[in-house]
């Protein structure tokens, strides 16, 4: 791989054979991963908190049929 540092940029250098620019600084690029890994945890998190709220709600709609059914039955045997 032959670099060229890029102008007026200490830690950036082209690739001649791709034209891609790199950067060389160890730092920013660790930096770079922890965030990326963070904001994928957080991602993740979101969603199992997303699912959770699902099946919350789907547990209070079952709930919320059953006691349908039994005020119903309740009142037909009352009426009977």
């Amino acid at each position: 791989m032959n670099l060229i540092p890029v102008e007026g940029q200490k830690d950036l250098y082209r690739d001649t054979r791709t034209n891609a620019i790199i950067n060389t600084n160890k730092t920013d690029y660790e930096s770079y991963i922890m965030r990326r890994e963070s904001l994928q945890n957080q991602k993740k998190k979101i969603e199992s908190i997303e699912d959770e709220i699902t099946n919350v709600k789907n547990d209070l709609d079952e709930i919320k049929m059953l006691l349908r059914r039994l005020s119903e039955k309740w009142i037909q045997m009352k009426l009977s």
